[in-house]
């Protein structure tokens, strides 16, 4: 299980996402959704620490997994 204060970083995928703004809904300080398409906007890639919990969150709820969190400690081959 990764550590809430290890600094985290987060990418979308735009193709991927469906528009259904749980990310933006549950960390509005992270993610917005575009006036176009209402797709996802990262708006911060490095949450602030006190940010970061709510950022897991929206992740784990997007149904179309557009999410991904990478820790600088992890290494995905």
């Amino acid at each position: 299980m990764s550590d809430p204060r290890e600094p985290l970083r987060l990418s979308v995928d735009r193709d991927r996402c469906a528009g259904a703004g749980m990310c933006a809904l549950t960390a509005p300080e992270v993610f917005d959704q575009d006036d176009e398409e209402g797709l996802v906007v990262l708006l911060h890639p490095v949450p602030a620490p006190e940010q970061r919990a709510a950022a897991r969150m929206a992740a784990g709820l997007c149904p179309a997994e557009a999410i991904t969190l990478d820790s600088p400690g992890s290494k995905d081959a």
